[in-house]
C-alpha cells in the first residue's frame, strides 16, 4: 500500500514582531525601555565623544564625578607620585654634590643631614610635604638649591592637599544618598477629583530631617512626529503639578499625593482607558530641595510607564491621629483602591457635562414657566381707568 502522507509537526507560537521605539502598544508588544529607572538612573549613555578634552578642562568636576575605587586610587596616586618625584630630585641633589660619597666625613656638610641614599630623600620627602618633621634629617643653610627646593615642594604639596582634600569631601558631603529616603509610589492612578479627571501619584519623606524648599516637576516622555515629517524620539512635554498655582512647593512632612488635572492644556486631554492601555509614554518625576542638615540640594527621581498608571484607582490613606501626634502607616505607601471612574477621555467627559450643564439651564426656566401657568389668566393685569 501506499504509506500515509506525515503530517508536519506543530509549529511553536512565533513571538511578536519587535516594534520600533516609541510605536503603539498592545498585549503583545514589548516592554519599553526606560528613559529614567525607576531607582532615578538615567538609562541613557554617551558614546562617540570625540572631545574628551573638554573632561580635563573639569577636572575638578570629572574627579568627583568617578566612581569611589577610582577617586580613591587618584587620591593615592597623587600623593605617592608627589613624594617619589621630589624624592628623586632631593637624591639627585644629593649626588650631584657628592653627599653621598663623603656619609662618614664629620667635616663635610651636606645639603640634607642623614641623607645616604634614595630610600632616605623619599622619607625626607614625605616629612617635608606632610610637615611631620621628625628632625633626624634636616636641611642646611650652605644648599641654595635645596632651599628652593624645598620652598616648591613646601607650595605644590599644599596645591596638591588642597586640591584633593577637597575633591573627596566634596564627593563625601555629596546628597546622593539622601535621596535614597524620597519615595515614590510604584504607581500612578488616574481617577476623579471634584468632578474632574487626574493624573496621581504619591511622594514621601522616610527621614525625620525635611527637605527645604522642596519642589515637584513632571514631565512626559514620548515619540513624536512633526508635521514636516521629523521623529523625535524623546519628546518631553512638561506636566502641570500646579506651577501657576505655587502646589507645586511642598510641605514634605508627611506623604503628599501629587496631582496634575488633566484639561484642555494637558497632553492627556483626549486620552481614555481604552487608549491608555495601547499608549506608550513615560512620565518622569523630579522631586528637589535642600538637605536641612547641610543645606545642598537633593533630587530624586522616578518614572512610570504606561503600564503602570492605573486607571480607576486611587490611593489608600495613610495618616491616622494618635495621642497628641499623627503617625504615618508606611505599609500602604503603595497601596491602591478601585474607584468608580468614566473610561471616557476628560474631553468627553467635560463635553457631557458641559450638555448636562445646558440641560439644567434649559429646563429651570422651563419648569418655572409651567410652575406659573396655572395662574394665567385667574388675575389678569388691571389698568388704569374706567
Amino acid at each position: 500500500g501506499v504509506p500515509a502522507e506525515a503530517k508536519p509537526p506543530p509549529q511553536p507560537p512565533q513571538a511578536p514582531k519587535r516594534r520600533p521605539w516609541g510605536a503603539g502598544g498592545g498585549a503583545g508588544a514589548r516592554k519599553r525601555q526606560r528613559y529614567v529607572e525607576k531607582d532615578g538612573k538615567c538609562n541613557v549613555q554617551h558614546g562617540n565623544v570625540r572631545e574628551t578634552y573638554r573632561y580635563l578642562t573639569d577636572i575638578f568636576t570629572t574627579l568627583v564625578d568617578l566612581k569611589w575605587r577610582f577617586s580613591l586610587l587618584i587620591f593615592i596616586l597623587a600623593y605617592a607620585l608627589t613624594w617619589l618625584f621630589f624624592g628623586l630630585i632631593w637624591w639627585v641633589i644629593a649626588y650631584s654634590r657628592g653627599d653621598l660619597e663623603h656619609l662618614g666625613d664629620h667635616t663635610w656638610t651636606p645639603c640634607v643631614n642623614n641623607l645616604n641614599g634614595f630610600v632616605s630623600a623619599f622619607l625626607f620627602s614625605i616629612e617635608t610635604e606632610t610637615t611631620i618633621g621628625y628632625g633626624h634629617r634636616v636641611i642646611t643653610d650652605t644648599c641654595p638649591e635645596g632651599i628652593v627646593l624645598l620652598l616648591l615642594q613646601a607650595i605644590l604639596g599644599s596645591m596638591v592637599n588642597a586640591f584633593m582634600v577637597g575633591c573627596m569631601f566634596v564627593k563625601i558631603s555629596q546628597p546622593n544618598k539622601r535621596a535614597e529616603t524620597l519615595v515614590f509610589s510604584s504607581h500612578a492612578v488616574v481617577s476623579l477629583r471634584d468632578d474632574r479627571l487626574c493624573l496621581m501619584f504619591r511622594v514621601g519623606d522616610l527621614r525625620d530631617s525635611h527637605i527645604v524648599e522642596a519642589s515637584i516637576r513632571a514631565k512626559l516622555i514620548q515619540s513624536k512626529q512633526t508635521q514636516e515629517g521629523e521623529f523625535i524620539p524623546l519628546d518631553q512635554t512638561d506636566l502641570s503639578v500646579g506651577f501657576e498655582t505655587g502646589d507645586d512647593r511642598l510641605f514634605l512632612v508627611s506623604p503628599l499625593i501629587i496631582s496634575h488635572e488633566i484639561d484642555e492644556r494637558s497632553p492627556f486631554w483626549d486620552v481614555s482607558r481604552g487608549q491608555l492601555e495601547r499608549d506608550d509614554f513615560e512620565i518622569v518625576v523630579i522631586l528637589e530641595g535642600m538637605v536641612e542638615a547641610t543645606g545642598m540640594t537633593c533630587q530624586a527621581r522616578s518614572s512610570y510607564l504606561a503600564d503602570e498608571v492605573l486607571w480607576g484607582h486611587r490611593f489608600t490613606p495613610l495618616l491616622s491621629l494618635e495621642e497628641g501626634f499623627y503617625e504615618v502607616d508606611y505599609g500602604g505607601f503603595h497601596h491602591t483602591v478601585p474607584v468608580p471612574t468614566p473610561a471616557c477621555s476628560a474631553r468627553q467627559l467635560a463635553a457631557a457635562a458641559a450638555r448636562r450643564d445646558a440641560h439644567l439651564y434649559w429646563s429651570i426656566p422651563s419648569r418655572l414657566d409651567e410652575a406659573a401657568a396655572p395662574g394665567i389668566g385667574k388675575n389678569p393685569p388691571h389698568y388704569g381707568g374706567g
